[in-house]
């Protein structure tokens, strides 16, 4: 028998906390402020319980948003200007934006509801500042319009929202037209209820589970796919090498973990199969068959166009066994080929850093690195313009491209505010200047997408992202009118994308002219 050498210590390489980095903030774990966070969502919780001068009690208060389920890439840290009345001692500066967490409220059940939807929405923010008004003579602060009601409290703002039974079999029609619709909000909620519920039950099953989809989100951010794949569905997919681990066991390090995301991500067979995530092992066989009757639906369009797939990425859950609530419209099979095609590549690497360790130029900071020039155009934005600079991971880098925009940076918007005396004459002063929900790379993009939605694709990053890439559009894809009409030269169309981004944009770079003819 051949008796093999002990590995020496040189052979031996540790994998534990490698890709840590790219979770922290100024070298900590935001994620250490979680407890602060639910005892101000109880506080909250407990006040909305108690209300008696409203004409309906609130029975149910729930959590929606991913910091609740430990899932949160950068989870909220306290700010010095949520406190209420009774703030607590002001440091010298403070973030001008605060995001707000989002809670669903259920009202004890009445036959007075109406029945048409738009007086159903209308009745619910009667509501919604009913109860804004109530936080308030409580000693909570509140900030409240027809759109929206945040309350801040206990160093968080809270944006609250009711969910009605009633409402999940209204749809809402698409602008004029009466024969499309999209999802109503209330179906929209008890999908988003139901999600979060179940994934703080696995995350209470599989400890690391929290920190591999915090990741998979940086990953997907970091390689400018968050304006295609949900922070939900990165969840979902997280959710089933736990769920389905087989051949192994269930990931037990937040590095095996995301290896195995992202070789799932590459290798799964998303045109002929879809995802199954049974959370709870609530399927039965008339379950599994009904949703690959919907999967087979959804693929009938493939015969006659194998490009016309919708949805690509069909995750089949019990709440939503037709996959129309993270992935109906997004990605499509094209942007889903190439997310597939950067998983495979950062695999191969994370599996070479894993065995080898660093070599060269081949790091562990490098899984998060993006290449610039894999898209046709690039915008460039001003980090210190940014609502978080701090989550920045690597400042984007000037791609090799034509230079057709520069610009400076907007004076009217700045990340952090000062408090010291001589910049704010009080606590209602600088809650004036407090910017709640506010992004501007979310208004920018936005009015991208209204302006050049037949033009180009939008790629960018929702956390920490300071450049934005696109890849021209398919000029078949446009109608006839459009098709006969001259295409615009590109600098003129990058030109206006720096008008409409000017105090934000530092630069618009053309990489690849458009194919028009």
């Amino acid at each position: 028998m051949e008796i093999l050498p002990k590995a020496q210590k040189d052979d031996l390489i540790h994998v534990v906390d490698q890709l840590d980095f790219c979770l922290l903030v100024d070298g900590q774990d935001p994620v250490s402020s979680s407890g602060a966070l639910l005892e101000a969502f109880d506080t909250i919780a407990k006040q909305l319980r108690l209300l008696d001068d409203i004409p309906l009690k609130i029975s149910t208060v729930q959590p929606l948003d991913s910091a609740f389920r430990h899932t949160s890439v950068f989870p909220p840290e306290p700010h010095p200007l949520a406190y209420g009345r009774n703030s607590q001692r002001l440091p010298k500066f403070a973030t001008t934006c605060i995001r707000s967490l989002e809670v669903m409220i259920q009202l004890e059940g009445s036959g007075n509801w109406p029945l048409d939807p738009v007086a159903m929405e209308k009745t619910k923010t009667a509501f919604l500042l009913k109860i804004g008004e109530s936080l308030e003579d409580r000693g909570m602060f509140v900030s409240a319009s027809e759109n929206e009601v945040n309350v801040l409290t206990s160093g968080y703002s809270f944006l609250l929202k009711i969910f009605h039974e009633r409402g999940l079999v209204m749809q809402k029609p698409v602008g004029d037209d009466k024969t499309q619709s999209v999802l109503s909000e209330d179906k929209m909620l008890f999908q988003r209820s139901q999600h979060s519920s179940m994934i703080n039950g696995l995350h209470g099953r599989y400890q690391v589970y929290g920190p591999v989809v915090r990741l998979a989100k940086r990953w997907i951010s970091a390689h400018l796919f968050s304006s295609f794949i949900s922070e939900e569905a990165v969840e979902l997919v997280v959710a089933h090498i736990f769920l389905k681990p087989f051949p192994f066991h269930a990931p037990s390090s937040r590095v095996a973990g995301f290896l195995r995301f992202l070789r799932l991500l590459s290798s799964f067979d998303w045109i002929f199969s879809p995802m199954v995530i049974d959370i709870n092992n609530d399927f039965n066989l008339m379950d599994e068959k009904e949703i690959n009757d919907n999967f087979m639906l959804s693929r009938k369009s493939y015969e006659r166009n194998p490009h016309d797939i919708e949805p690509a990425m069909f995750l089949a859950t019990s709440y939503d066994k037709t996959s129309e609530a993270w992935t109906k419209q997004s990605p499509s099979k094209s942007v889903l080929k190439r997310v597939a095609a950067y998983a495979k590549s950062s695999a191969e690497l994370l599996t070479n850093l894993m065995l080898h360790g660093p070599s060269g130029e081949y790091t562990w900071e490098c899984l998060f690195r993006t290449p610039m020039s894999n898209y046709d155009a690039v915008i460039l934005l001003h980090q210190e313009k940014l609502c978080c600079p701090h989550h920045v991971l690597f400042p984007a880098e000037n791609p090799d491209g034509k230079l057709v925009v520069w610009g400076k940076p907007s004076k009217d918007f700045c990340p952090y505010m000062p408090l010291n005396k001589g910049a704010v004459k009080g606590l209602h002063d600088a809650r004036e200047k407090l910017l709640v929900n506010f992004d501007p790379t979310t208004y920018f993009l936005r009015d991208l997408k209204c302006a050049f939605s037949k033009t180009f694709k939008l790629w960018y990053g929702s956390v920490g992202g300071d450049a934005v890439g696109l890849t021209w559009e398919n000029p078949k894809k446009r109608g006839r009118e459009e098709a006969d009409e001259a295409a615009p030269e590109p600098t003129s169309i990058l030109k206006e994308v720096g008008d409409v981004g000017k105090g934000l944009v530092r630069g618009v770079y053309l990489v690849k002219a458009p194919k028009f003819q």
